[in-house]
């Protein structure tokens, strides 16, 4: 054991797991917000500043995790990329399978860091739209013009 394995950990565990947990909350908001613009009343709504506030709430946490979990995904990668090179200072017989998997391990956190910005891009979008879509049917029955 050597005093960079730390760094393995924090890649699988730190990274990942960060990763993981934003993968949750983005998929809870995307599941709160389509059941709540399902049960949508546009006729409680009197004010067009109180339904943008309405339709708007949370989406900014959604686009907050698909614009940085590629990113997060990426900080693993390269930890995981420095951990692979500073075993590699280690080991003075160069083993490539040793290398090949470490670097392989280290590109993980960036598949993970991009699935999770995929989903989260596909439901901001799905759901702006469906604000939007609400929103303008409420523009349309006040008669206000857009």
């Amino acid at each position: 054991m050597n005093k960079m394995d730390w760094l393995g950990g924090l890649v699988d565990y730190g990274v990942i797991g960060i990763l993981i947990t934003l993968s949750i909350i983005a998929l809870g908001i995307s599941i709160e917000r389509w059941v709540y613009f399902r049960h949508f009343n546009l006729k409680a709504i009197e004010d067009k500043t109180q339904l943008e506030l309405e339709l708007s709430s949370r989406l900014h946490v959604l686009a907050s995790i698909a614009g940085n979990a590629p990113y997060l995904g990426l900080l693993g990668t390269v930890l995981g990329i420095m951990l692979t090179f500073y075993q590699m200072g280690l080991d003075a017989s160069l083993d490539t399978g040793k290398i090949m998997i470490g670097l392989a391990l280290a590109l993980k956190a960036t598949a993970v860091g991009l699935l999770v910005a995929l989903v989260a891009v596909t439901m901001y979008n799905f759901l702006l739209r469906r604000a939007k879509v609400l929103s303008l049917k409420w523009e349309m029955a006040h008669n206000l013009p857009s």
